[in-house]
């Protein structure tokens, strides 16, 4: 599951320029990306993505949301922004701790999950990579979440799973209904609950 191909066939460019352009295009032409950018092992491209918008929507979400700036911290002459209780630094090494560590566990974890399922949905199934990969890519919308607005969250939410479930049906051969069915659970789990979809319905409701 953490395999690294250097140079894959039919996989993901690396750098800045690639990471933007599979975003955009994810969001813009996923039939075509599920097609043509998800390649056996190629997960390194797949991990730095969902950390980059788990970073961006967690970010925003420190600045704007739950721990929103309240006050300041005097150090000597100087005052510096505090993050709800934290100082900015504590901030700092909480989202880099989300990024760097919680974010690859939950992905694998899903993925593991979804393996499961799959097994006895999919006899003609692609490999767990390529369901690591289609979870990661499928977060696409989610980098808006962090903003505090109830119908951007759910959106971006039902965007995110049903670009999951596609990616299922494309990678693993299965029927739309089917890779709904297959995908529901580990979907809720990671886009109602990890990016805060079901509450936002919770909300509006």
């Amino acid at each position: 599951m953490t395999q690294w191909v250097e140079n894959p066939t039919g996989g993901r460019d690396r750098g800045p320029v690639a990471l933007l352009r599979a975003w955009v295009e994810i969001l813009l032409r996923p039939r075509r990306f599920f097609e043509t950018g998800i390649a056996p092992g190629d997960q390194a491209p797949g991990l730095v993505f969902i950390a980059v918008v788990v970073f961006v929507e967690e970010g925003t979400r420190f600045a704007v949301v739950e721990l929103a700036q309240r006050g300041r911290l005097a150090l000597g002459p100087y005052s510096y922004p505090v993050i709800g209780d934290l100082d900015p630094l504590l901030a700092l090494l909480t989202l880099v701790a989300i990024v760097v560590f919680v974010a690859p566990a939950v992905l694998h974890l899903t993925a593991a999950l979804q393996t499961l399922i799959l097994a006895a949905l999919a006899p003609d199934r692609g490999g767990i990579s390529e369901t690591v990969q289609v979870i990661a890519y499928a977060t696409a919308p989610c980098v808006f979440v962090g903003v505090p607005v109830p119908e951007v969250r759910l959106v971006c939410g039902l965007w995110a799973a049903g670009l999951y479930c596609y990616g299922l049906h494309t990678i693993h051969n299965l029927s739309v209904p089917r890779s709904v069915l297959a995908g529901a659970v580990p979907a809720t789990i990671l886009f109602g609950y990890g990016f805060r979809a079901l509450p936002a319905a919770e909300v509006l409701l």
